[in-house]
């Protein structure tokens, strides 16, 4: 439970880190992650009308 604790504040600090120090970079990583996530979801969308 304990290195459980641990990781999760060691990511808060990287992130808030990351994100003061540089910001430009950052928000390219942010998106990155979305335009990742609604590609899945496009991808899962055109799977699920081919079914049909």
């Amino acid at each position: 439970m304990q290195v459980k604790k641990v990781l999760k504040y060691g990511a808060i600090a990287f992130a808030a880190f990351f994100l003061l120090k540089r910001p430009d970079d950052a928000a390219g990583a942010v998106r990155g992650a979305l335009d990742s996530v609604f590609d899945a979801a496009d991808s899962l969308a055109q799977f699920v009308s081919h079914l049909s």
